[in-house]
């Protein structure tokens, strides 16, 4: 039996809602993975710092705010500091389908949008995990 999916999940910045994100938490618990939730208004250091300690596979970053294109490539220098190069990154929330299209040309390997069904978000994290492969 292999080691269930961590995922770490995290609202950055100004971002004051957080009932999307809580709902996720739940239906990935649910579909069997381990998840950590960091709580509002983080920093991209203490979400980056948290992701490494906890080991995870996955950090997930849920925005509202539209500061993705300013959060995201702050993440990204962090875990380049820090060395980490097989932890995958996901956005999630509202954001145009413009930078939809820049986060994935930076890195971020899955956008979920409002709308994504639950079990199309736990299909997603299973996919990118495999296809990933072991750590």
């Amino acid at each position: 039996m292999s080691a269930p999916i961590r995922v770490l999940l995290a609202k950055v910045g100004l971002d004051g809602h957080d009932r999307g994100v809580k709902v996720v938490a739940r239906t990935l618990r649910d579909g069997g993975m381990d998840v950590v939730y960091t709580g509002l208004h983080r920093t991209p250091e203490e979400v980056v710092t948290a992701a490494v300690q906890e080991d995870v596979d996955i950090l997930g970053v849920s925005l509202l705010s539209g500061v993705q294109m300013t959060v995201f490539p702050k993440i990204f220098a962090l875990l380049k500091e820090k060395n980490v190069e097989d932890m995958i990154i996901v956005a999630g929330g509202v954001m145009p389908d413009e930078d939809v299209a820049e986060l994935k040309r930076m890195g971020v390997a899955e956008v979920l949008l409002q709308d994504t069904p639950p079990q199309q978000i736990i299909d997603t994290l299973t996919s990118l995990v495999e296809a990933r492969g072991a750590r």
